[in-house]
């Protein structure tokens, strides 16, 4: 599966989400202005140090779509590339077509809802509270504290 769906209000404001949708003839093209998102995504990405190659991002803000491609060295770091587009504010779909280098299982992903903690995420998923920190270590660098998580956010659970 590559496209994920977000919550296009939610997430990092990386950009002038409304502009790239409608573009006025004294304002840029609604085409630099998708550039300019794409850019400020890309320079996210980069900013996670997944080692990833050959990364290229394109958006459209009329559909609020971004398009990923590249390759990741491993499954983990894909979906999280997954997770830097899609928990940008304006972002509602992700079509991630990048290559893995090591395939592994697929991950989950949950959408948080108001009232959500790693903790409660953790037992939903794996039965057990205390494991929370593995769902915290698979969606570093994006979460910076277990308790800095928000509704409309998506997050990415490993298998166990």
């Amino acid at each position: 599966m590559s496209l994920f769906s977000f919550i296009k209000e939610a997430g990092e404001k990386l950009f002038g989400g409304k502009e790239a949708q409608a573009a006025t003839p004294a304002a840029p093209s609604a085409d630099a202005l998708n550039a300019q998102a794409a850019n400020a995504i890309t320079t996210y990405i980069q900013a996670q140090n997944l080692g990833l190659e050959g990364l290229q991002v394109a958006f459209d803000g009329s559909q609020g779509k971004v398009t990923v491609q590249g390759a990741a060295p491993t499954q983990a770091a894909k979906e999280k590339v997954t997770l830097c587009c899609g928990n940008v504010a304006s972002v509602q779909s992700v079509d991630n077509l990048m290559t893995v280098t090591n395939p592994e299982p697929e991950a989950q992903y949950h959408d948080v809802v108001r009232g959500d903690t790693l903790s409660a995420i953790a037992k939903k998923y794996y039965g057990n509270a205390n494991k929370y920190p593995v769902i915290f270590e698979a969606n570093k660098p994006m979460l910076t504290h277990p308790d800095k998580i928000y509704p409309g956010q998506k997050l990415r659970i490993p298998p166990q």
